[in-house]
């Protein structure tokens, strides 16, 4: 059976990437690209590495007749996102690559981005679409809401040892190296080649990275009471990647255990051997993530790494994954291709 989706916003890089692995799937076909701003384009001319596929005009999204689409991705900015799947048949599976459907309380959907959610209803109904923690609930679901790159890596350092309680919860800091494509397409200044280039540094210090939210309601409900991480990023010049270095208070051993309890069995998640160090470069294309864990000088601490792609394992990817299990498919279809190197 082929399964018939729509990608909207089609001309960002998650768009992209959708594209580019779900032309590995044998069971998905690109039906329509909605991108309002390049409408009327071919995707060779807005991504000319995609010129080899056979793929529909870029289009505006009202011009897409959604009763032929199985499955929509929904890869637009926040607040448009919920716009835009609140007018979608019920009949059309989503998965949503957007922060609309992230958080499960609209007060801190609103604390986080400013502006109240229009879409309460659905938000009720949607799934955290962290699919190696969520992956029953994502089998049934109409609306999947795919997890921030920062807040995937981030979870995937810390969601086990969390829940088999093996470090001090109030004891965490978090420390993310992030590229550039994490901020998007649109033209800015402070991604101008000679603004970035030889150099990087932290942003939304403090308290102010959306992400924060995710970490304080996906922890605190493993935890049972509240968690808040310290979590500080850095933009950092390369394309692709997110490295976390975690550092926790906790045995190295226990730590590495917990992992290995975790993440033994699933397909996408790679624990290293004790004391060996992942990095971006060994998980670039691809939809792994690796997790490095090592014992620090100082004893009772542990530092904790984690490398995935952004715009993979931290978007698209994990999108295709959750759309495989809402369409029946097997769940690693399409997404097995090794990382690319060097």
């Amino acid at each position: 059976m082929t399964h018939k989706v729509a990608i909207l916003g089609a001309s960002g890089y998650t768009g992209a990437e959708l594209v580019r692995l779900i032309d590995l799937h044998p069971n998905i076909e690109v039906a329509a690209l909605g991108a309002e701003r390049k409408a009327g384009m071919s995707m060779a001319q807005v991504f000319p590495h995609l010129r080899h596929l056979d793929l529909p005009v870029l289009c505006k999204i009202s011009e897409i007749d959604f009763s032929a689409i199985d499955l929509c991705f929904c890869a637009l900015p926040h607040k448009t996102s919920q716009e835009v799947i609140s007018a979608l048949p019920s009949s059309v599976k989503v998965v949503d690559l957007s922060a609309d459907f992230r958080l499960r309380d609209p007060a801190e959907y609103e604390k986080w981005y400013g502006n109240p959610h229009s879409a309460v209803a659905l938000q009720e109904t949607a799934v955290y679409g962290l699919t190696e923690f969520y992956r029953e609930e994502i089998k049934s679901a109409r609306l999947v809401a795919g997890t921030g790159c920062n807040a995937a890596t981030g979870q995937f350092a810390l969601r086990p040892l969390i829940a088999d309680g093996v470090i001090d919860l109030d004891d965490i800091i978090l420390d993310m190296k992030c590229a550039v494509s994490g901020a998007g397409r649109s033209p800015k200044e402070n991604l101008l080649h000679a603004e970035l280039s030889e150099g990087y540094h932290p942003y939304a210090i403090g308290s102010t990275h959306r992400h924060l939210g995710e970490f304080d309601q996906e922890f605190s409900a493993i935890a049972g009471r509240p968690v808040k991480v310290q979590f500080t990023p850095h933009l950092v010049p390369a394309n692709r990647g997110i490295l976390a270095t975690v550092y926790v208070k906790g045995d190295a051993a226990a730590i590495h255990a917990s992992f290995a309890k975790a993440y033994t069995d699933e397909p996408f998640v790679e624990l290293l051997p004790m004391g060996e160090v992942p990095s971006t470069r060994h998980v670039r294309g691809s939809n792994f993530c690796h997790i490095g864990v090592a014992a620090d000088r100082i004893e009772g601490r542990t530092i904790v790494t984690a490398a995935l792609d952004n715009l993979t394992k931290g978007s698209s990817g994990q999108a295709l994954q959750n759309a495989n299990l809402m369409l029946g498919e097997e769940e690693t279809t399409g997404l097995t291709i090794a990382p690319l190197f060097p």
